[in-house]
């Protein structure tokens, strides 16, 4: 499935959720200007807001990290998952290049590229928040649908 950049975020996210068989309820919320704000108006907890993160490879290519909402990535434990020695943090321009979202809607799902996804082991089991594709919408999964339907790698990688 091809999933155009000029096409609005959250309808990307819809189309992508859909075409892998996972339930998503997009809803619209407030401006938040931080996760806590945002974890207040949806009247969560921030672990249940699951922050995805584009990570950078030495090779140039990308990957997400699925990390609660309270918690940081790990370095060590994400360069020992994935394999490698250097990851980093994108500044926002690239992160925009590598997913067609800006910084507070990424989500894996509706990406302009399909990157490989590894989910914190504590999101499992849970019903979680994340980005919408678009700023002042929230994306509501089982974190378990979405493990499934990415693929994703399963490990412990936060602090």
């Amino acid at each position: 499935m091809t999933i155009l950049p000029e096409t609005p975020g959250r309808t990307r996210v819809a189309e992508d959720a859909a075409a892998r068989g996972i339930p998503i309820e997009i809803i619209e919320r407030p401006a938040a200007r931080s996760l806590e704000e945002a974890a207040q108006l949806l009247g969560i907890d921030p672990s249940a807001i699951v922050k995805s993160l584009v990570v950078k490879r030495h090779d140039g290519t990308f990957l997400f990290a699925l990390v609660p909402g309270d918690r940081q990535i790990s370095w060590a434990k994400l360069r020992a998952v994935v394999g490698v020695n250097k990851l980093q943090l994108p500044d926002a321009s690239v992160a925009l290049d590598a997913t067609g979202y800006e910084r507070g809607t990424i989500t894996p799902f509706g990406s302009t590229t399909a990157w490989p996804v590894f989910a914190d082991e504590r999101i499992a089991g849970q019903r979680v928040s994340m980005g919408a594709g678009e700023h002042g919408y929230s994306a509501w999964v089982e974190a378990d649908d979405l493990i499934r339907g990415f693929d994703a790698t399963l490990a412990d990688i936060s602090d």
